[in-house]
């Protein structure tokens, strides 16, 4: 989720409160009030994202006695997920470590204490080292919040069946096997693919891609919900969802802007072509399904939204505002032949299509990108004509990121679950399923 030019682990001084032995990194100037700011409310905007707009989002598009149940994956990711970061998830991302994954050294935030209140160096120690404006507590709390949403994103693909205990061990054991390994390849200074020019500004690949492959991988190993193509699985209360949807477009400008690091024109950019590619693919989605069933559905409407959202996150600082346009509308056109046509062509029930939004979304932005990036959004002193320019030499290399992480996740996901499977159990029973997940697993439901 950072430009390209500030992906980094930050400086690791190895005791939890300062000391005259472990100095602050260097060179540390006062942070930017306005930037500092500007990257507060992008932080609140992106856990509004997650609570309560994917819990709403999808609390409206399962049946009622599923709600409560729904919701509360949410709403419990947030809290579980925010420990697992500062326990131990910031330290696996954003430390140097290897190419494929970072070190302990940050273990519970050690060190934070040595420099609070300065701006920080992003990749202080390696060759990436740049300083940003920024404090690292405002660094760690929006980083965190990618850490919460990307593994509540997979919810959606085993809505209504899977128990409750098993889903609290897979989104812990998932955020450390594949979300950190992921993020640090891709964001960290030292990441391999970082390293080999791969651009994700905003998290197409760390974010929606994983997300998305790791639902299908989540649907295929549970199976279909009981009753699938036989029963009414009918949303209960669309106006939920689409207050939900409401709630992610609006959070969304802190998901792509934000990733700026800074209130300026990169961050600008970014959300004037997140609006652009989310209006241009919630159309084509309600008018592909006009013409193909006679009606728009509000469904369609705000599934083809967040369709868009996710297909341009990863070009978002990347791209200028015409492609951004084409870009939505082949995520309105994709992701709407993913949901529909594909899903039943393969049978799998991916009960609230993570994967055909946000992993076949992930997948075409992140292509996207290295067609239509322009150059000098990327441009310094060094590179006047731009890092990341679009052609086929950057298309090749987003090409290989991509599969490379597809397969990776896929892999590690169907392990994971196999694991759980054999030590706890992943579904709850058919008797169970039948008389709903909130009061099965919570004791309550709805009046």
């Amino acid at each position: 989720m950072l430009p390209l030019l500030r992906r980094a682990a930050l400086a690791l001084p190895p005791l939890f409160l300062a000391g005259p032995a472990f100095a602050a990194p260097a060179a540390s100037a006062a942070p930017s009030a306005g930037d500092t700011a500007w990257m507060l409310a992008s932080t609140a905007l992106v856990l509004l994202m997650t609570v309560p707009g994917l819990a709403l989002f999808y609390a409206g598009m399962v049946r009622k006695k599923n709600i409560l149940a729904t919701m509360m994956q949410s709403f419990f990711i947030t809290c579980l997920l925010t420990v697992t970061w500062v326990v131990v998830g910031y330290s696996l991302v954003f430390t140097n470590g290897t190419p494929f994954i970072g070190d302990l050294s940050r273990f519970l935030l050690n060190g934070i204490a040595t420099h609070w209140n300065a701006a920080f160096v992003l990749g202080a120690g390696s060759a990436a080292a740049e300083p940003t404006t920024i404090p690292e507590t405002v660094f760690v709390m929006y980083q965190m919040t990618f850490a919460i949403i990307t593994p509540a994103l997979i919810c959606g693909a085993f809505a209504d069946r899977m128990k409750f205990s098993a889903m609290c061990v897979f989104m812990v054991a998932w955020s450390l096997l594949v979300y950190a390994p992921v993020a640090h390849w891709m964001w960290a200074p030292t990441g391999w693919l970082a390293g080999m020019g791969a651009a994700d500004f905003a998290g197409g690949i760390v974010v929606h891609t994983t997300a998305g492959v790791a639902g299908l991988v989540c649907a295929l190993i549970l199976g279909k919900r009981l009753g699938y193509g036989v029963d009414n699985m009918s949303p209960h209360d669309l106006s939920l969802a689409i207050i939900g949807a409401s709630l992610l477009w609006v959070g969304w400008f802190g998901f792509n802007a934000g990733s700026a690091l800074a209130a300026g024109g990169r961050a600008g950019m970014a959300m004037l072509v997140t609006q652009i590619a989310a209006g241009a693919a919630g159309l084509t989605w309600s008018f592909a399904e006009w013409i193909t069933k006679g009606k728009p559905s509000v469904l369609g409407a705000i599934s083809g939204a967040v369709a868009g959202l996710a297909t341009i996150t990863p070009a978002s600082g990347f791209v200028l505002p015409g492609p951004a346009l084409i870009i939505g509308i082949a995520a309105g056109a994709l992701c709407y032949w993913s949901a529909t046509s594909l899903k039943h062509l393969l049978r799998y029930d991916d009960s609230l299509d993570a994967f055909g939004v946000h992993g076949v979304g992930g997948i075409v932005g992140s292509l996207a990108t290295g067609v239509f990036a322009y150059g000098p959004l990327t441009a310094d002193k060094d590179h006047p004509l731009g890092v990341i320019i679009g052609g086929l030499a950057q298309l090749k290399v987003q090409a290989l990121a991509v599969g490379v992480v597809a397969v990776y996740t896929a892999v590690v996901t169907a392990a994971i679950l196999y694991a759980i499977a054999a030590v706890f159990g992943l579904r709850v029973t058919r008797e169970e399923e039948r008389e709903g997940l909130d009061v099965v697993l919570h004791g309550e439901q709805l009046s």
